[in-house]
């Protein structure tokens, strides 16, 4: 798409915009049934092309993608009257007579950038929050999942004014030439080091941002804990999606008593999950590219494989493998998105907690134990986006918890209300009356008036 085709689509966003239409409540629900009614009636179009991107079953990618964003669809229909509101607050009594309230209102033209590993979740998701919000969106879907990117052009094209939510396909030209308007919000998912690029490029404009960015998301076992049951929610949720999820388990600290058992309780679960050959398991992705497997492949000469290690460049397929690792191992420097899970023994939980606090904040954090002092030990002493105790990757699932990073994850919350409340202003309002003006807050300012506001405000707080 040429730059002056993107500049155009951009203008007439603003222009929609600004005709009001999309202030309407019922407005916004309609656009919502109506994405939803795309999204069931093309269900198996979007599945078959999941299928071709990343390998996704029908279940995962029902699961993970479609349903999910159904599920979310619903909760603003039912909720956006309550979340839309006018809420009064009250004012203080040095500002009588008056009233006072917050009103929710859209930003205005907002664009989202979405990844390749979730390509139609991470791009219909945010839409919803900003649909809600009463906003008008501008999506880039990545071009690493070229298949899921066409299918949603079609659809959006097909079911929505090209005024009112538009798709640039593209690569790095049209991402950089859409960084270059003066968007009212940019709602940005991926990598870290294009999440900089997007806010510096936002900050010309001072333009806001949400940064859903990842990480190496930690995941300890210790203390008193079922290692069985422990393993199979670890296998499911590492392996899930071939590991090519940004807040999988990125990496295990285990306590020493537990270390042996691990391998053994992997192998069972992988099997049990997979096959003994995950390779022909319905259920079981395969990596984006083959630029990605070649990275992956690349820890396999550097560290030791305890499970797993089998291959194929050509079906990009690389099956769950266990790594034995250790804090300063080549497996440990940048998160490694794909199916393989380094583990290291610690001695205590202190060891791993600061190892921990010692790389950049992650965006998920994992806590297998029983043992609740240990837990709360845990939580207090590290900082994380979000944190799953005794399982892997449900808390991002649940709409009444926000998602989002902290640091180096990101910055920025969505799900559920969070998402309505990313794309709106909360804007306040007081309003006087044209009675009762005092005249104590008018020159000249006497040492009498100064001495009643002193006391006014005393007497206030």
């Amino acid at each position: 798409m040429s730059l002056e085709s993107i500049k155009s689509i951009f203008e007439d966003h603003k222009n929609y915009f600004s005709e009001g239409e999309t202030l309407s409540i019922s407005f916004r629900k309609n656009q919502l049934a109506r994405l939803r009614d795309l999204i069931e009636k093309n269900e198996k179009a979007i599945h078959d092309a999941l299928k071709e991107d990343l390998g996704k079953s029908e279940f995962e990618a029902y699961v993970s993608e479609t349903g999910f964003c159904i599920l979310e669809i619903d909760k603003a229909i039912h909720n956006i009257d309550k979340w839309a509101r006018t809420k009064s607050v009250s004012t203080s009594l040095l500002h009588f007579p008056a009233s006072s309230y917050i009103k929710p209102e859209p930003l205005g033209t907002v664009l989202i950038i979405s990844p390749w590993n979730y390509p139609f979740q991470l791009l219909i998701s945010p839409l919803v929050g900003a649909i809600a919000a009463g906003n008008t969106a501008i999506l880039k879907p990545s071009e690493v999942a070229p298949a899921t990117s066409r299918i949603v052009a079609d659809l959006i094209k097909n079911h929505f004014s090209n005024s009112y939510i538009s798709v640039v396909e593209g690569a790095v030209e049209e991402t950089q030439a859409l960084l270059d308007l003066p968007f009212d919000y940019i709602f940005y998912t991926g990598n870290e080091f294009v999440g900089k690029i997007v806010m510096e490029k936002a900050s010309k404009h001072l333009t806001p941002v949400t940064l859903e960015l990842g990480g190496k998301s930690p995941c300890f076992i210790v203390g008193d804990v079922d290692l069985d049951l422990t393993i199979k929610r670890i296998t499911w949720g590492k392996f899930f999606n071939a590991g090519q999820t940004c807040v999988a388990p990125d990496y295990l600290l285990v306590e020493e008593k537990h270390y042996e058992k691990i391998v053994p309780l992997f192998e069972k679960y992988i099997n049990e999950l997979y096959g003994k050959d995950p390779k022909i398991s319905d259920d079981y992705g395969k990596i984006i590219n083959q630029r990605h497997f070649d990275r992956l492949m690349g820890y396999f000469t550097k560290e030791e494989i305890l499970l797993g290690g089998d291959s194929d460049r050509e079906a990009k397929y690389i099956s769950p493998t266990i790594l034995k690792a250790q804090f300063d191992s080549s497996v440990m420097r940048e998160e490694i998105f794909g199916p393989l899970c380094p583990l290291i023994k610690i001695k205590n939980i202190d060891e791993g907690i600061k190892f921990v606090n010692s790389r950049p904040k992650p965006l998920a954090l994992y806590i297998f134990t029983n043992n609740e002092e240990l837990e709360t030990k845990i939580l207090e002493r590290t900082s994380s986006g979000g944190v799953c105790i005794n399982d892997t990757l449900l808390h991002l699932s649940s709409d009444t918890l926000p998602f989002g990073g902290v640091g180096a994850s990101g910055m920025g919350m969505y799900h559920g209300k969070f998402s309505f409340d990313t794309f709106s202003h909360f804007r306040a309002v007081m309003k006087r009356r044209q009675m009762l003006d005092i005249p104590i807050k008018y020159p000249p300012y006497t040492s009498s008036k100064l001495s009643k506001i002193r006391k006014l405000l005393k007497f206030m707080g």
